[in-house]
């Protein structure tokens, strides 16, 4: 997932924020499985640009991600479905 953050925008209803998106960079590869069985890694990548911050975030359990960007109120989050 990954979540935008412009200065002085903030969006209102959660719904409203998701978008999804046909590709978003793995943070997370086949060696971290084995490192991780309990499936509790969460990893972020933090950017700032022209536009603002942006965080890209990868978890064995999306839920905790996106849990933790809504609470940050980003303008938008684009996130890939997976299977």
């Amino acid at each position: 997932m990954r979540s935008s953050f412009h200065s002085g925008q903030c969006a209102t209803r959660l719904r409203d924020v998701y978008r999804f998106v046909e590709h978003l960079p793995d943070l997370i590869d086949a060696r971290h499985y084995a490192e991780q069985p309990e499936g509790r890694l969460v990893k972020l990548r933090i950017s700032v640009t022209d536009e603002g911050v942006e965080i890209l975030g990868d978890a064995f359990r999306p839920e905790l991600l996106e849990r933790l960007l809504e609470s940050l109120g980003p303008e938008e989050i684009e996130q890939m479905l997976c299977g």
